[in-house]
Order: C-alpha cells, then structure tokens, then sequence
C-alpha cells in the first residue's frame, strides 16, 4: 500500500489519504509523486476495481482519484456510487479518463472530471477545491 510523507504548505488545505484508483502503473506512479509532493498524508495505488472496494472498506479516505476505464471494469465509474457509503462527509471524488463522455451525468456531479493527460497541477487544484476545512481553520476564519 501506500507510503506516507507530511510535505505540505501550511497555507495549502491538507489532501489527507487519497485512494487512486488507477491501473496504468506508470500514470498512478506519477499522481502519487504529484499528491505526495503536494502533501497527501498517504496515496495507496488501486490497479483494480476489486482493490478499490477492499482498500475502500479497510480506510476511511479523504479523497479518490477514479480512473472509469480499468483492467477489470470498463465502467469503473461505479465505483463512485459506493464511495457515499463509506461514511459521513464522504471522500472527495475526482474522475480521471481519457473519455469524459463516458461518465453517465449523475455520475459526473459527483466530481470534477478531468480528461487525460491533464496537468498534475489541475488534479491537486481539485482535490483542494473539494476538501473541508478542519475545525482549527474554521475557528480561525471565524476570529478574523
């Protein structure tokens, strides 16, 4: 599974652990780099659907980088409909595929949907879009 690292710029919103669910190895490869260096508490790798859904009933993570298309599910897409199941805020979701089209409609409002090759840079502005302040920022934003 996954390594952990604590890069991050304080001013940035944590990524905490993201799933990537990815099983071009070279690509999920580069995402990790990318979400590490921008300061993911952990990246655990998915090359399968099946591996998604063990990984999503073992952790609670912050966010999932889904690609739709993967070795063993042409519409990994459904994938999306289980992560609200995993509990109360559910994780940030951001597509990842080389065929936006694909995604049904009610699937695509789940998350921004980025066509592949996409800059690295777009996935993290994503994931930050997506994610909740903690309490402490809260309470700070609230003081100023």
């Amino acid at each position: 599974m996954g390594r952990t690292s604590n890069r991050n710029d304080a001013s940035e919103p944590r990524l905490g652990l993201i799933v990537v669910v990815e099983d071009d190895a070279i690509f999920a490869l580069a995402i990790e780099d990318t979400l590490r260096a921008a300061g993911a508490r952990e990246v655990v790798l998915c090359p399968t659907a099946a591996c998604a859904v063990t990984a999503f009933g073992a952790m609670r993570p912050d966010g999932v980088v889904l690609d739709i298309h993967l070795a063993d599910s042409d519409e990994g897409w459904e994938l999306a409909e289980l992560i609200p199941l995993i509990g109360a805020p559910p994780p940030r979701i951001v597509f990842s595929t080389g065929m936006p089209d694909a995604i049904p409609e009610r699937i695509a409002a789940l998350g921004p949907v980025l066509t592949k090759p996409y800059d690295p840079a777009e996935l993290v502005r994503a994931l930050r879009a997506n994610s909740r302040p903690g309490l402490l920022a809260r309470i700070r934003s609230t003081l100023r």
